[in-house]
């Protein structure tokens, strides 16, 4: 055989190598966190919520729950072309002992995709607060 030729075997080999998937890998580099049984996006996510367990247990708020969805745009057809629900899953919702409601989204960066969705959830749920909590 010449210097350009291989074996079948040797060839799959190869190409078996190349198949091989990267690591996945979060842009962000957030590392998925564990607390009571619950998977957080980030560590200062999962950080937030024991805060928030410990707010409600000394009474400080009323209840709280996690990854609630809010309907920004509902569904739609134009031109036989069907258009999905576009919405919005908030990290927490935070219901204070006056009975005001709050949602707290904890960013590392605010993406593009975030501040038009933020700007929708602002004028369609003008009642409740929007805070964006900085990640450390």
């Amino acid at each position: 055989m010449s210097a350009n030729t291989q074996t079948l075997a040797e060839y799959n080999k190869k190409v078996a190598k190349s198949n091989k998937k990267a690591p996945k890998y979060n842009k962000y580099s957030n590392k998925k966190t564990e607390v009571d049984g619950i998977i957080f996006d980030s560590k200062a996510e999962a950080r937030y919520y024991s805060e928030l367990k410990l707010r409600k247990q000394y009474g400080h708020i009323k209840d709280f729950r996690c990854q609630p969805k809010f309907e920004l745009m509902p569904a739609f057809e134009k031109q036989e072309k069907k258009y999905k629900a576009m919405t919005y899953i908030a990290d927490f919702e935070i219901e204070h002992n006056d009975g005001t409601c709050e949602v707290v989204d904890v960013k590392g960066m605010e993406t593009a995709v975030f501040k038009l969705k933020q700007k929708l959830f602002n004028h369609k749920y003008r009642h409740i607060k929007l805070t964006i909590h900085k990640a450390r």
